[in-house]
């Protein structure tokens, strides 16, 4: 089973843009959620 190489340059890009938005807006999740708890 071997990948073809077009198809990995065409996903490593997205898998890597995929990820930093996850990451983005992991942080702001994780600030608004501690926001949130701290309140109540």
């Amino acid at each position: 089973m071997d990948i073809d190489l077009r198809v990995a340059v065409v996903l490593l890009p997205l898998l890597a843009a995929a990820g930093w938005a996850a990451f983005n807006i992991g942080q702001a999740a994780i600030k608004q959620l501690q926001g949130f708890v701290s309140k109540s």
